[in-house]
């Protein structure tokens, strides 16, 4: 029988207002058809994961699977309702912010990690040099590379504050927020390209080992689509999150508008 999960309700918050990416600008924004500037779905997808976290405990930081997509922007400040209905061990989840549906997702706990290669998944470069973006810049087949991220001591505290997290299980274990690892995919596209304002609209991430505080985070990616679809330009990439050079920590599909349409058309 299908079992509801208590819902989890936070105050969204844009931790990315000054970021590179004006798709958080309020002023941008709203040049696209927004009402201000969008809370980052790496972010939206943290409070997700406070769902199945909560439910399945480390086990879920050592080998969960999760998977959202993202239809409906959430607003900094808004009160955003993270609801879930479990059945036969899967998760069914939905994001309200506004009356609106923001988000869906599922989330699930294997038996038992996938075998991965981290020898499958070549450590590469970023650029040297980053150019305006174009298809060029994510060709289908082109392994990208990324400058490490930590968050150790009060930047993983200061993290945990930004996404709104209040289990504590990540200060009490000196755990990493796998959200970390959403935040480190996004920064292979920027690591690569001048991007203008774009949007992360999906992910699937198969954690593979539970991350520990102040890791050195990097993904070695893969993109395996690059294409056209109402006029925006999409990039998908296949990606290993990798811990401190040798331990892989998760599985990821990454799904990105790297410019939207009012973009693409003034770039042609």
């Amino acid at each position: 029988m299908p079992s509801r999960l208590e819902t989890y309700r936070v105050e969204a918050y844009n931790t990315a207002k000054s970021s590179e990416n004006k798709m958080h600008d309020d002023t941008v924004a709203r040049r696209f058809g927004f009402s201000g500037g969008l809370v980052p779905g790496v972010d939206v997808m943290a409070y997700i994961m406070h769902l199945p976290v909560r439910q399945w405990g480390r086990a879920f930081l050592d080998r969960g699977l999760i998977e959202a997509r993202f239809v409906k922007p959430v607003y900094d400040g808004e009160i955003t309702d993270i609801r879930g209905e479990e059945n036969d061990g899967v998760i069914a989840i939905e994001v309200e912010s506004r009356g609106e549906l923001c988000a869906t997702g599922t989330a699930s706990l294997p038996a038992a990690t996938p075998s991965l290669s981290i020898a499958d998944y070549p450590d590469t470069a970023p650029v040297s040099e980053r150019k305006p973006v174009n298809p060029a810049s994510y060709e289908p087949g082109k392994w990208l590379g990324s400058v490490p991220r930590s968050w150790a001591n009060e930047a993983a505290e200061e993290y945990l504050n930004e996404v709104r997290e209040r289990d504590p299980i990540y200060s009490r274990e000196g755990l990493g927020h796998p959200g970390q690892l959403q935040r480190v995919m996004n920064k292979v596209l920027v690591d690569n390209a001048i991007l203008g304002p774009w949007i992360h609209v999906g992910s699937r991430m198969q954690l593979l080992s539970a991350a520990r505080s102040g890791d050195e985070l990097v993904a070695r990616a893969r993109v395996t689509d690059n294409y056209e679809k109402k006029g925006h330009r999409f990039v998908e990439l296949d990606a290993l999150v990798v811990g401190n050079g040798t331990t892989p920590l998760a599985h990821c599909r990454h799904i990105a508008i790297y410019q939207p349409r009012e973009q693409a058309e003034a770039a042609v």
